[in-house]
């Protein structure tokens, strides 16, 4: 059931970055990049790697994403910038989906089984709570520093932007 679920997100992943590529419309293909890091971290999930999935909604799919659609606002890209782009870029992008597909078929045909060893897998390698008890118990001193430094940087950039005091 597992595979089954990480191969239907792994497809919903890889049909909307198509649909991104070949997308007219950039709103279209910026809501289908959020699609394609919303199923990557379900397949962080599904590997048992929440953090990573956390951070993945948080960062790529959050600030990054709508850091894209402000720009796209503020480009306010016509229809007729379309229309001036020629076949060579199409013939590129054609040539590195060929590439892709030999490389894939490659890799299809170089596996011999499908069956996954899972006798010495450490269950819970990518659990934010074996995550953060390595944070604070090991590596305090560092994550410490660390937010001075960041705290620092934050005062400063005040101060900077502050006109007067």
């Amino acid at each position: 059931m597992d595979q089954f679920l990480f191969f239907l997100v792994a497809f919903l992943a890889v049909a909307s970055a198509v649909y991104f590529v070949f997308a007219r419309n950039p709103l279209y293909a910026i809501l289908s990049l959020i699609v394609t890091m919303f199923s990557i971290a379900g397949m962080y999930i599904l590997l048992n790697a929440q953090f990573l999935a956390i951070i993945q909604i948080i960062v790529y799919a959050g600030a990054i994403m709508v850091l894209f659609l402000y720009i796209l606002m503020m480009l306010n890209l016509n229809k007729e910038d379309e229309s001036k782009k020629g076949n060579t870029l199409k013939f590129v992008g054609v040539f590195t989906a060929g590439l892709l597909l030999i490389g894939v078929l490659g890799v299809f045909r170089g596996v011999q089984d499908n069956h996954i060893v899972v006798e010495n897998v450490d269950k819970g390698v990518g659990l934010t709570k074996n995550l953060g008890r390595l944070l604070f118990n090991e590596y305090v001193l560092p994550f410490e520093l660390a937010s001075i430094l960041i705290l620092a940087g934050i005062v400063g950039a005040v101060l900077i932007g502050k006109k007067d005091l």
